[in-house]
């Protein structure tokens, strides 16, 4: 079948793993049970070998359509054609007491609601990133897929037959009718029958009533309603339950430019998501969630040795090797591709102004600091004192040589800065006196090191020429005010496109200019939508002094939201003909359309 384009799939979950599905009605990304668990099938990654799950008409002419059922993250896949219309509908069971169908499970429910439809299904898995071999049984309930470390079952009344290290089959279903397919861990007990079809439109609708239910804990009822809750279902999709961590992306190894070599893992939690995971929750009313992430952040770095890592694993692991999967051909040829993340082991100072900000956000809005947890704080803010002149490897972990990153440094001002709130507000003894002079420095520092007269800009490190989006962050943080005049000449400066010097093209905004910036890879990447919301922002709060910057704050939002796939998600970049490129869906992302959604609805009155 070759590569499906990134932006045509659909995602669905359980909050401890997703799938991603196609238009064609093929899972071509399954890792299982949890988001960094080797890959069960990964044909996105290899269309070859990556092993996939597909059910689709074996008619040879129809057409598609994709939606997730409304407020939900269940989602349906349906085909049209002049003989029939049936469809797919995807999800995972959420943990309901007592049901037969394990919450680990993956179920597809095949439908036909007008005419007669032949349905044909393939399931090819391929265990272990494809590593690792497996045996194959067929019998009256479905197909066993037995490996070394993983037994699976493929429960359906459906007459599967074996084909290599696979099952197909195909069964024909007329109006009204439907057929069941359940994939997940051999248990005792494998038989199909009505109870496991009754099982199943029960767990259907308690899918369906879960999501509803968790949405309408929101409070965001603005202009954007239906963007911002897609967004935030997603980023609860993107919750590991059990921690309360939260995946940068449920992907790996897909690319920044289709051919290229900057393929990362992103099944990972990043500490400077760590603001913006809880203020985005809780600016539309989903405290609960933010309460689990700061749980989640607080236990993972209790007792961490300075520096703090930028990345933990979601059960809170510090180890997370990179490796190239060579077997593996990449998408559509990108290579290599890697599992683990190296940017764990890189020094990016920026961390500790985020964690802060959690920690001020937090305390803030009712997650109240113990003096136990103010001890830790104390601790490494005197580190961060000793070491914030330190070279690092900067938000965007280049993997070029260390260097004085403006975002860094600003974001070493934000540690100090909101520690002491954080001890005034709540009366906490501090080193009052060292954290305000160091905070006090640092800002100098940045305002003289960081600006560059010729360029009329911040820039992306210190004696650098190249602009660099992230500093488009310093009005959010409050580092400026979003009218000071140096704010705004680096937001004309930033605003510009690339053939003049600038950084943006149509709305959408590249992080950095690969060709000027030194950062260790080759080859360029698309536009990066997380800094494509934060220009948004950026405008939004200069556009309270001048209408005209609040105006394309709003056009450049509404634009942005153009380039959202057909469900609404988007990947980490956007590319030059505006597919989708990069690991898919990105959280922070999604965070970022949130804040810059309720601050533009705000302002705009």
């Amino acid at each position: 079948m070759g590569y499906e384009p990134i932006e045509d799939y659909g995602v669905v979950g359980n909050m401890r793993t997703v799938a991603l599905v196609g238009k064609t009605g093929s899972i071509d990304w399954f890792c299982y049970p949890h988001f960094d668990s080797p890959s069960l099938f990964a044909r996105i990654l290899d269309d070859q070998k990556g092993g996939f799950f597909r059910i689709a008409p074996t008619a040879t002419s129809f057409s598609t359509k994709q939606f997730y059922w409304p407020d939900t993250n269940v989602l349906v896949t349906r085909f049209l054609s002049p003989d029939g219309v049936g469809e797919v509908i995807d999800f995972m069971p959420v943990d309901v007491p007592g049901a037969h169908v394990a919450h680990e499970a993956l179920v597809r429910l095949v439908k036909v609601t007008r005419g007669v439809a032949r349905f044909r299904v393939e399931c090819f898995p391929a265990f272990d990133y494809a590593r690792e071999d497996h045996a194959v049984e067929i019998d009256e309930d479905g197909a066993l897929f037995t490996s070394r470390g993983l037994a699976l079952s493929l429960v359906t009344a459906t007459r599967l037959q074996r084909d290599g290290t696979g099952a197909v089959g195909e069964f024909a279903l007329q109006e009204g009718q439907s057929a069941v397919f359940v994939l997940g861990r051999a248990g005792e007990s494998r038989r199909c029958g009505d109870a496991i079809e009754a099982e199943i439109e029960a767990q259907f609708q308690a899918a369906v009533a879960y999501w509803r239910g968790w949405l309408r804990k929101g409070t965001y009822a603005g202009r954007w309603r239906e963007t911002v809750h897609r967004s935030a279902l997603v980023l609860k999709l993107l919750t590991f339950e059990p921690t309360g961590a939260i995946v940068a992306a449920p992907t790996c190894g897909l690319p920044e430019l289709v051919g290229g070599g900057r393929n990362w893992d992103y099944r990972y939690s990043w500490l400077r998501d760590a603001a913006f995971v809880i203020y985005g929750f809780i600016r539309i009313g989903f405290t609960e969630e933010a309460a689990r992430f700061w749980s989640w952040l607080e236990s993972s770095i209790h007792e961490r040795k300075e520096p703090l890592q930028a990345v933990y694993g979601i059960d809170g692991r510090s180890d997370l090797k990179e490796e190239i999967l060579s077997h593996l051909d990449g998408y559509r040829g990108s290579r290599p591709v890697r599992i683990g993340n190296a940017a764990h082991e890189q020094l990016q100072l920026d961390v500790f102004g985020e964690l802060m900000d959690a920690i001020y956000l937090s305390n803030k809005y009712g997650l109240s600091v113990t003096y136990d947890g103010w001890t830790g704080i104390r601790r490494r803010l005197d580190w961060l004192g000793d070491n914030w002149r330190q070279k690092d490897r900067g938000i965007w972990e280049v993997r070029g040589e260390p260097r004085d990153f403006v975002y860094s440094k600003l974001m070493c001002w934000v540690a100090f800065d909101r520690a002491l709130r954080l001890a005034d507000k709540r009366s906490f003894p501090a080193d009052r006196a060292r954290w305000l002079a160091t905070r006090d420095q640092i800002y100098e520092e940045v305002m003289h090191r960081g600006w560059d007269a010729e360029l009329q800009s911040f820039v992306q490190a210190y004696g650098s020429k190249s602009l660099d989006a992230s500093v488009l962050i310093m009005p959010l943080v409050f580092f400026m005010s979003p009218s000071d005049s140096r704010m705004l000449a680096t937001l004309r400066a930033i605003n510009r496109p690339p053939r003049e010097g600038g950084l943006v093209s149509d709305g959408l905004v590249f992080r950095y200019d690969t060709e000027t910036s030194v950062d260790g890879l080759t080859g360029r990447e698309g536009t990066f939508n997380l800094c494509s919301f934060w220009l948004v922002e950026a405008l939004t709060r200069a556009g309270a002094r001048d209408p005209a910057l609040l105006d394309e704050a709003r056009l450049v939002f509404e634009r942005m939201l153009g380039y959202a796939n057909h469900l609404g998600l988007y990947a980490e970049q956007t590319g030059p003909s505006g597919e989708a490129l990069g690991n898919f869906p990105q959280a922070f992302t999604h965070l970022s359309l949130i804040s810059a959604a309720y601050n533009l609805d705000r302002a705009l009155g």
